[in-house]
C-alpha cells in the first residue's frame, strides 16, 4: 500500500508518552510570566510587520501572547484574520494572499515577516514561496516540513476538519523548498505531535534550525522561543547572521541536529 511504502522514508510519528507530556505548555506559559524581565531584555524591533499564523485548530487567540510579546518588543505583530484553522480550505489561502498583500501596503511597501506555529509554519513557507518580494523572513514553529504529514500525530484530525487528503505533494513541495529569505525553524525533540526530524531544514547562508526544550502547544509561549523569534525578527535587512545559542548554552538551545 501507498501508506506502508512512505512509512519507510518519514520519521515515526511522536510516542504516546511524548503526546502526554504536552499538558506542560500551562507550565511552559508560566515559565514565560516567571521570566518576562529576560524576555524584555531580547533585541529590539525596527517596527515592520510581522503576521503570525495559528496552527490547526487554532486561532489569533492561540498566538495573541506571542504577538503582544512581540508589540512590547517594537514589532508591529498582526493575526491572521481568518478564523479557526480548519487546513486549506476553499477562500483559505487565497484569504492569507489578502492579508499579505494587506499589511505591506498598510506599512508603506514594507516587507512582512511570517511566523507560522505548526500548520502556520506550512502556511507561511507557501506564501513566501509565491510572493518572495513581500516578504523579509520566515520563522516556523514546530511545524512539518519535509517527509510526510503521517510522521504527525494530526494529519487524521487535518483529513476530518479540511475535508482534504493529507497527501498533497504538490503543496508540501513548495513547503519543503528553503526560501530565499532568511529562515528560521524552531523545533524541540519532546514535541508530541510533529516528528521533530520533519522540521529540521536545509542550512545555508540565511538558514538554520533552533532546537528547543518544549513540547508542541507549548511553542507559543514558551520563553526560549519567544526570545529565539524576537532575535531572529530584529535581524537587518541584508544583514542576518545565525542564531548564536552560546549565549544561553545548552540547557536553553540545545546543539541542532540529528543525533
Amino acid at each position: 500500500m501507498e501508506r506502508e511504502r512512505l512509512a519507510t522514508r518519514r520519521p515515526a510519528p511522536p510516542s504516546r508518552l511524548l503526546m502526554l507530556g504536552e499538558g506542560r505548555a500551562f507550565w511552559e506559559a508560566g515559565a514565560t510570566l516567571a521570566m518576562w524581565p529576560w524576555l524584555t531584555r531580547a533585541p529590539r524591533g525596527d517596527g515592520h510587520p510581522v503576521l503570525v499564523l495559528p496552527g490547526l485548530l487554532a486561532s489569533d487567540t492561540s498566538t495573541r501572547a506571542l504577538r503582544n510579546y512581540l508589540e512590547k518588543q517594537g514589532y508591529e505583530p498582526h493575526g491572521w484574520n481568518l478564523g479557526r484553522n480548519l487546513g486549506p480550505r476553499a477562500g483559505i489561502e487565497s484569504g492569507m494572499v489578502r492579508r499579505l498583500h494587506e499589511l505591506s501596503e498598510r506599512h508603506g511597501g514594507r516587507k512582512v515577516s511570517l511566523v507560522g506555529w505548526s500548520l502556520g509554519g506550512v502556511y507561511a513557507r507557501l506564501l513566501t514561496k509565491h510572493y518572495p518580494q513581500l516578504v523579509r523572513s520566515v520563522i516556523t514553529l514546530g511545524s512539518p516540513l519535509r517527509g510526510h504529514i503521517y510522521c504527525t500525530n494530526a494529519w487524521q484530525v487535518y483529513e476530518l476538519v479540511s475535508g482534504q487528503a493529507s497527501n498533497d505533494p504538490q503543496r508540501m513541495s513548495h513547503a519543503t523548498d528553503v526560501p530565499q529569505v532568511p529562515t528560521t525553524s524552531i523545533y524541540s525533540r519532546s514535541d508530541g505531535v510533529v516528528a521533530w526530524q520533519s522540521s529540521l531544514i536545509r542550512t545555508g547562508p540565511r538558514s538554520e534550525n533552533i532546537e528547543v526544550r518544549a513540547s508542541h502547544l507549548g511553542l507559543g509561549v514558551h520563553p526560549a522561543v519567544l526570545y529565539a523569534v524576537a532575535d531572529r525578527l530584529s535581524q537587518p535587512e541584508g544583514g542576518w547572521k545565525p542564531f548564536d545559542r552560546r549565549l544561553f548554552g545548552p540547557l536553553v538551545y540545545p546543539k541542532p541536529g540529528e543525533r
